[in-house]
């Protein structure tokens, strides 16, 4: 039988993209606080992530959930706090009362964007959020290790980089998904057996990478894609430079300096 999977975040541009490769495994069950319009093999099951008792129907009867919920860049902490702290918190918690153990949580590169550029970091490193937003990231996935530690939860984090169909600057050679390489790491985080808490990169097999992402390698992943296709057209854009040595030197970019929108 086929997989029911939630996703969280549908009406998003990361489940626009998404969605299309998902749809050819699973039936997608789609949740949004905005309205979203179902394909052929998928349903709406509309929530605000910080309404519990909306989420538990959502969940209900599913086979796993993708989180792309939240707010996606910077913002005033209350927003961070209630779209993607409480969201999150609620998400998890609405798994665990309806009994669906494997959830693929859509962390972010800017979880550890204070890492300088200069370093190849692999997964395990301690967090180094460059926002709110990073921040709120970084507790997607310590709460990840502890529904999976303390609940057995079957979770997978992923840092994701930049995700569009081709990089658009210099940085994006470094930290750049396609969409299909993307959708194979959700795959494995839905698919893999005996998972209990695992945190990959989202990156293509990108020749610039800043991060050492053997640990998705381990779990089977084969990136189809590197940014290096594209090396042209992005340098062409430019560096980006902005004379502070925290966007120019750090591996989060703009975000390093960004502040409430």
């Amino acid at each position: 039988m086929t997989k029911r999977i939630l996703v969280t975040g549908a009406a998003g541009g990361v489940a626009g993209m998404l969605r299309p490769y998902l749809r050819e495994h699973y039936r997608l069950r789609l949740s949004d606080r905005q309205p979203v319009k179902p394909e052929a093999g998928e349903e709406a099951a509309p929530a605000d992530l910080e309404d519990l008792p909306a989420l538990r129907k959502a969940v209900a009867g599913v086979d796993g959930i993708l989180h792309l919920g939240g707010y996606p860049r910077e913002a005033d902490f209350q927003t961070i706090l209630h779209a993607n702290l409480i969201g999150a918190y609620c998400l998890f918690e609405a798994a665990r009362l309806e009994g669906v153990k494997r959830i693929v949580f859509a962390s972010s590169n800017h979880a550890v964007g204070f890492y300088p550029r200069s370093r190849t970091i692999p997964v395990d490193v301690t967090p180094r959020p460059d926002t709110r937003y990073g921040l709120s990231k970084a507790y997607g996935e310590a709460l990840g290790s502890l529904y999976a530690d303390k609940y057995g939860a079957e979770v997978m984090s992923i840092r994701i980089g930049h995700v569009t169909e081709r990089p658009i600057n210099e940085r994006a050679l470094s930290i750049w998904i396609s969409p299909r390489d993307l959708a194979q790491l959700v795959r494995i985080g839905l698919e893999t057996p005996n998972l209990r808490h695992e945190i990959v990169y989202g990156m293509s097999g990108n020749s610039r990478a800043w991060w050492d992402n053997s640990a998705a390698y381990r779990l089977g992943y084969r990136p189809l894609d590197n940014a290096e296709t594209y090396a042209a057209e992005a340098l062409a854009a430019g560096p980006g430079a902005t004379g502070d040595p925290r966007t120019d030197l750090n591996q989060g970019g703009p975000f390093c300096i960004a502040e409430e929108n």
